[in-house]
């Protein structure tokens, strides 16, 4: 089976339920960039498509950062002076202060606020908040009901453990007729957020599967990681080898309401950058640019100056940019199937494109060929389809000088990709292309 036959009979629906559904055993899960939460997340994943869990050890120097302490929780509660918990985190992962370390405690009220975390814009829901590298405790809650507590004496319990231990991430390699490998990228580190980042997960894992029953050109890897340190440790472990990823994509926020946004790669006009953008142009549904900035996701370790890799990311509505980011509220009802499964047409279809871009030579470059006496001309005339493949034949044979790609030859004519990778298999099938040996 090829990509092109997968996309005939692609059901956005019913893979959007899918995913939805996938995503829905993942959200009671508590995340973080260390411990069992990303440990049993990963193993769920596995149910769907196999790949290999790496750990790396507490206090592993990568480049200038270490590998930190694991953290692991079991419970976490405010409890007022009548027994009642007032803040639970068996209610929800988002109550705790991410990486929170140890407490055990009574305290006034006014000796608890310094550790509460709420957002007064946003009064409803509670807030997500981590102390990765400083070593604090803290409970996240709606600002209605902090705003309530009465004075008096609280019991502050945060059981919870920061030991040596290891990060832990997942990584699929499908080995493709090339060794040039296309990379595709997602946090796993987040706890109940639907959005960001349980549709970037639930994404890159049908894409894998999907990929896994495919021939492919390319060879593509898949990585499950904890944000920022998960992709240092991964260029750290592989600073060797991570030259063979030509085109790359980090995905998240791929589950909600808004656009198609595209964020270039560092290097602004890489095949990858193109790619997308031939995508959503053809599309024909509206789609956001944005240019390349050292802040946001993992494409910017990916694209730090020592490496420089050709890595955009492809999302809907990008992070901080909807009201839902980092709260309660980025939940299952804010993730919705029909959006998760355009943005896995979406990534489909620029895998496609990355596929057959290839690059021809016109073995009859002396003068036009005759199309006629091959069957390749139209002999009925106001046949509009056929007029564009004509066309598409013109400039193919024109520009297949072993220079150019097809993806070239789409942005110059005006002519779409899907049109001139029909007309050079038909122009091949004559012999009157053949693929070049240059790289694109």
């Amino acid at each position: 089976m090829t990509i092109q036959d997968l996309l005939g009979t692609f059901d956005v629906q019913k893979q959007g339920n899918a995913m939805h559904a996938l995503m829905t055993r993942l959200y009671p899960i508590c995340r973080s960039i260390t411990g069992d939460g990303i440990r049993e997340t990963l193993a769920e994943l596995r149910n769907q498509i196999p790949f290999a869990v790496e750990e790396v050890p507490s206090g592993t120097q990568v480049f200038d950062w270490t590998v930190p302490k694991e953290w692991n929780i079991r419970d976490a509660y405010i409890r007022n002076a009548q027994g009642e918990k007032v803040v639970d985190f068996k209610k929800h992962t988002l109550h705790v202060l991410n990486y929170s370390a140890p407490v055990r405690a009574k305290m006034s009220l006014a000796e608890l606020q310094p550790h509460l975390y709420s957002l007064p814009e946003q009064p409803e829901v509670i807030p997500y908040r981590t102390s990765y590298y400083t070593e604090r405790w803290g409970f996240c809650l709606p600002h209605r009901l902090r705003e309530q507590l009465p004075e008096g004496e609280y019991e502050v319990v945060v059981d919870s453990t920061l030991e040596e231990g290891a990060l832990t991430y997942g990584e699929l390699f499908l080995r493709g007729e090339e060794e040039d490998e296309v990379l595709i990228s997602t946090h796993a580190c987040h706890p109940s957020l639907c959005n960001d980042n349980l549709s970037g997960l639930v994404l890159s894992t049908m894409l894998a599967k999907f990929l896994s029953g495919v021939r492919r050109r390319y060879s593509y890897r898949f990585l499950f990681i904890p944000g920022a340190i998960g992709s240092i440790t991964w260029l750290a472990r592989n600073e060797a080898t991570a030259f063979r990823v030509k085109h790359g994509l980090v995905v998240a926020c791929v589950g909600d309401s808004g656009p198609m946004t595209y964020k270039k790669s560092r290097r602004g006009n890489a095949e990858i950058d193109r790619a997308v953008l031939h995508v959503l142009e053809a599309s024909g549904t509206p789609y956001r640019v944005k240019d390349f900035s050292p802040y946001g996701y993992d494409e910017r370790q990916y694209s730090s100056p020592g490496f420089n890799l050709a890595v955009g990311s492809l999302t809907r509505t990008p992070h901080g940019e909807f009201p839902e980011y980092h709260t309660s509220a980025d939940n299952l009802e804010f993730v919705r199937p029909e959006f998760l499964g355009d943005s896995l047409l979406r990534y489909l279809e620029v895998v496609r494109l990355l596929e057959g871009n290839r690059k021809y030579v016109n073995t009859n470059p002396k003068g036009e060929p005759q199309l006629g006496k091959r069957g390749l001309y139209s002999s009925l005339g106001g046949n509009v389809h056929a007029k564009q493949l004509e066309m598409a034949f013109l400039w193919i044979l024109n520009l297949s000088d072993g220079n150019h790609s097809l993806l070239d030859i789409a942005e110059r004519s005006g002519v779409s990709f899907s049109e001139c990778e029909s007309a050079a298999a038909l122009l091949a099938q004559h012999g009157l292309l053949v693929p070049s040996r240059r790289a694109i």
